[in-house]
């Protein structure tokens, strides 16, 4: 059916727009190239037109592929020809904000940013902010249980969903809209589709929990000797009463050496010559208290926690210039082309000797290896890039995975923290989740998804 695919598709979803390949091959791909390999894309206007397209493709053996804002890392939206894409786009509507309840209700193709705009119309907040915020959707982040830098204090997408809507692979609709934080009625099955990568449904409506806007925030930019100083200003922060502390992140000297001339910062513009960067956001009622409360504290911590150098940006445009430094990671790919790049959680006191153990390790394999490595220092969520150009050969990425998951689940760690598993991570996950975690996954596939349409060859093997 591949070459009338997409007249087929426009006959039976005559209210979807339907794209044929080689439309798609004229358009953005987003993060992946491989992301627009389909041999067509639809986009339904609401969850009917999505459980018409679902229900279509499960009658003829087709696999559907659902997307958002294609900021996927880990190929979790790739696609090949003969498959369909699901774009969520024209499900883009903030359905209602309650303010008193600290609720929202949107459409899988609600932007971050947007939700973001909306809410603070209403001084509330979703709690979870990312640097693709502009282009990543509500949906997307649900499926990847995406984290970002407020994650240590509250939580990933996992925590901030009270409930949702997603079609099952057989047409049907599945809808938990919980709207309160407190139910005990039985298995809570919306947590199946948080994380999936839409393996086992496509999320179409997500009730989200909402925080209170912090009045006005301080950012600094600190200079320190390892993650255990930085991990002591963390933590002397996160006891404070006048502040609350909103980010943590850390930058290691390589990558932050690098994000320093690719964005053509004067020597001396920041404190940048130490071993370790740590980017501190604090909030408080006013701009004043915050500033106050971060120089008054680095003070108090500067000689316990060993800090080589700091700085409180005075201004705004100070403030963009530190966080330019984390969040412009895109430099990696200027400088390298498809660096092999990794996502990692380890356990909070061990992030020192695990970075030192695979430098050594990297070493071994090639001596020109020396790792971008940066994160979130709170909740112990580093990535990790390559300093190569790429693809790597197979047998290549495969001994740099050794070197970088070694041990890392006995330690309660993770080989995949936020950016999930997709296709770039499948090799990893046979061999470092859990066998009877994996198990357990493949029978939950081929009970809900027996016939293996959506999105296939992704997190579980199977068909």
């Amino acid at each position: 059916m591949s070459e009338s695919l997409p007249a087929s598709l426009l006959t039976a979803l005559p209210d979807s727009s339907v794209w044929d390949a080689t439309e798609l091959a004229t358009r953005d791909p987003g993060f992946d190239a491989r992301n627009f390999g389909a041999s067509a894309l639809v986009r339904p206007r609401d969850v009917e037109g999505v459980a018409a397209l679902v229900r279509f493709c499960a009658e003829h053996g087709i696999s559907l592929v659902a997307q958002g804002g294609r900021t996927g890392l880990a190929g979790g939206a790739a696609t090949s020809a003969g498959q369909v894409i699901c774009d969520l786009g024209g499900l883009n509507r903030i359905e209602e904000i309650d303010p008193f309840a600290r609720v929202a209700i949107m459409q899988a193709g609600v932007t971050l940013g947007a939700l973001q705009e909306a809410c603070a119309l209403h001084g509330l907040d979703p709690g979870i902010d990312l640097a693709a915020r502009g282009s990543a959707t509500i949906g997307g982040m649900v499926s990847t249980n995406a984290g970002g830098i407020r994650a240590f204090r509250n939580g990933t997408m996992r925590h901030r969903v009270l409930g949702l809507e997603a079609v099952l692979p057989d047409g049907r609709v599945f809808c938990d809209l919980t709207r309160v934080l407190k139910t005990s009625a039985g298995y809570d099955l919306k947590h199946l589709f948080i994380g999936a990568e839409g393996t086992l449904g496509i999320v179409t409506r997500v009730a989200v929990r909402l925080d209170q806007v912090v009045g006005a925030s301080a950012t600094a930019l600190v200079g320190v000797p390892d993650a255990a100083s930085a991990q002591r200003i963390v933590r002397h922060f996160l006891g404070s009463t006048s502040a609350r502390l909103t980010a943590a992140e850390i930058l290691w000297r390589n990558f932050a050496a690098l994000m320093q001339r690719a964005l053509n910062y004067a020597p001396g513009q920041l404190p940048l010559d130490a071993p370790c960067l740590l980017v501190l956001g604090l909030g408080a009622d006013r701009m004043e208290s915050a500033r106050g409360v971060l120089e008054d504290g680095l003070a108090a911590i500067w000689e316990e926690a060993g800090i080589v150098d700091g700085l409180v940006a005075s201004s705004d445009a100070q403030a963009a210039a530190m966080w330019r430094l984390r969040e412009e990671t895109q430099q990696i790919e200027h400088a390298h082309h498809s660096p092999p790049s990794f996502d990692v959680s380890v356990p909070g006191g061990a992030m020192d000797a695990y970075v030192a153990r695979i430098e050594a390790g990297l070493r071994k394999l090639d001596a020109a290896y020396a790792p971008y490595v940066y994160g979130h220092l709170a909740d112990g969520n580093l990535h990790i890039s390559i300093n190569c150009d790429g693809p790597v050969s197979h047998e290549r990425h495969t001994a740099i995975e050794d070197v970088l998951y070694e041990g890392l689940r006995e330690a309660g760690g993770s080989f995949s923290a936020e950016h999930g598993v997709g296709l770039e991570k499948r090799d990893a996950y046979e061999r470092y989740a859990d066998p009877v975690k994996q198990d357990l996954a493949r029978m939950i596939k081929e009970l809900i998804d027996p016939g293996h349409v959506m999105n296939p060859g992704k997190v579980v093997s199977g068909k």
